[in-house]
């Protein structure tokens, strides 16, 4: 039982952290987004992203870190998208800030990991 009130209690702190946005989902460029996006978290955990094949609002991408290999097909609104625990930020030409929500396993305490990336030439 207290497995499950973890899980629900680590659900609760991630949707919390979504913001409701009242805009509608528009096309975006794809030229902004696409390509392999790398950096680093404060405890110098790398990580990399690839997103690809953005049509419209939609995209494809790839989440790598650690152990952690993740697919998925997003959707773009108001310059972010997340992939499971993760929110990625599109803040400039070629940069983005990253937020990951991690648990950890021993505690099953919850904290957000926040990093930037820069997207590979």
């Amino acid at each position: 039982m207290a497995d499950l009130w973890s899980i629900i209690s680590a659900n609760y702190k991630t949707v919390g952290l979504t913001v409701p946005s009242k805009t509608p989902y528009v096309p975006v460029e794809p030229t902004l987004y696409e390509g392999s996006w790398t950096g680093k978290y404060p405890d110098n955990k790398t990580f990399k992203i690839t997103i690809s094949n953005v049509m419209g609002f939609r995209a494809k991408v790839q989440y790598q870190s650690g152990g952690t290999n993740k697919f998925q097909e997003v959707l773009i609104k108001d310059n972010s998208f997340r992939i499971g625990d993760t929110k990625f930020t599109l803040t400039d030409l070629g940069k983005a800030q990253i937020k990951n929500v991690v648990t950890d396993p021993s505690s099953g305490q919850t904290f957000l990991d926040q990093a930037f990336a820069s997207r590979s030439s």
